[in-house]
């Protein structure tokens, strides 16, 4: 009988690098590897820091470097289990991207694009018209698509409007509205990140089997980050071999417990969740995914 252990599956990471602020890669690469995948990343952008609170930033945009990075993994003859992109810096990125999924995707191996696009409901100030157009073709390529609210409304033309105040019926008809009009990107497994109502968030699925609501504890607090965190939870359970709902109500529970161990810190809310206090309930739920080991 071998004793040897399986190669970890290799995850494509397209997203920028920011050096200080956890979000994006560093908030990827540690969380992927957690739950057994391998990443390998793909930076579009280089940044001092993520632009959520923090001014006279170093920027540097990548585009030049990412079709010599993907030769060369060419050249290498890299085989991808999975591939994940994020943010983008520009629209030629788009392009690149597409090409990439071309040559590393197929053959039944997730592609998950988390559209980062906006919150609150506006584009984010590095979104021209064209990058938002050109997002909306990139969707059209992913098998797991990962927006929020607003970026839901951005890819489907439905006008955004605030769920705070809506009662729970009408949060859960806009979920389902969302999730048909999605489904023009022919993504296999969908989910809309969440929809704040009174003290809880709404979180939106969608795949073969069926659609689904999962509800979290609402904490009226936003860190950069937890998105990220989101996606490659989601995406590592799914590797791991586990159910999509499952996978997306794990995803949910470890964000809803960094930000809830964030709290519990002094740590400024640029600086983004405390990973590094999550590691424990992360290794966790490769082996114990009903019910995370942490009290609230």
């Amino acid at each position: 009988m071998s004793d040897k252990r399986p190669i970890p599956t290799r995850v494509a990471a397209i997203h920028d690098l920011s050096c200080f602020g956890r979000c994006a890669l560093t908030v990827i690469m540690p969380t992927l590897s957690a739950l057994g995948a391998q990443v390998v990343p793909m930076p579009t952008a280089l940044l001092s820091s993520h632009t959520g609170g923090f001014t006279d930033l170093y920027f540097r945009d990548l585009s030049g470097d990412m079709d010599e990075i993907a030769a060369h993994f060419d050249r290498l003859s890299l085989d991808f289990g999975a591939i994940y992109s994020g943010f983008l810096g520009s629209e030629a990125q788009i392009e690149k991207v597409e090409r990439f999924i071309d040559r590393f995707g197929g053959e039944g191996r997730p592609v998950l694009v988390d559209p980062v696009m906006g919150d609150d409901g506006e584009l984010y100030s590095t979104y021209t018209p064209e990058l938002a157009e050109g997002m909306k073709r990139l969707c059209h390529k992913a098998t797991i698509l990962t927006p929020n609210h607003t970026e839901a409304c951005l890819l489907t033309g439905i006008p955004y409007e605030s769920t705070a105040n809506m009662s729970v019926d009408e949060v859960v008809a806009l979920g389902k509205r969302l999730l048909e009009a999605l489904a023009v990107y022919g993504a296999e497994q969908v989910v809309i990140t969440g929809l704040p109502c009174g003290e809880e968030l709404f979180i939106f699925g969608s795949s073969k089997e069926g659609g689904f609501c999962h509800r979290e504890p609402l904490l009226h607090i936003g860190y950069p980050g937890t998105g990220d965190l989101f996606a490659s939870v989601l995406l590592g359970l799914l590797l791991d071999g586990n159910g999509f709902e499952n996978a997306v109500i794990g995803a949910a529970e470890l964000t809803t417990i960094a930000i809830e161990k964030t709290l519990a810190t002094d740590s400024p809310v640029r600086d983004g969740v405390v990973l590094e206090h999550c590691m424990y309930e992360l290794f966790s739920l490769k082996t114990n995914l009903k019910r995370l080991q942490y009290t609230r």
